[in-house]
């Protein structure tokens, strides 16, 4: 287990984490759409691969909320 963040870079995280909820319910009833309708014999192979699909939109997602978020994240040449 890593060591635990800062209180200041805690709080971030939990804010960013709440803010991440928000941005991909959406995703996350897709993937549960999807292993509700699957029988166990079809858990893997298309199923595996849609889901495999939305999680990368999910982290996607994630990540440019985050970048949006950071003042530095990139800055025009000098």
């Amino acid at each position: 287990m890593k060591e635990p963040l800062p209180a200041d870079q805690e709080a971030q995280a939990r804010a960013l984490a709440a803010a991440f909820t928000e941005l991909v319910e959406e995703e996350l009833l897709q993937i549960a759409r999807a292993l509700v309708a699957a029988r166990p014999a079809d858990l893997f192979g298309d199923t595996e691969f849609k889901i495999r699909d939305v999680a990368h939109r999910i982290a996607a997602k994630a990540y440019e909320h985050a970048l949006a978020q950071k003042k530095s994240a990139t800055s025009p040449p000098a």
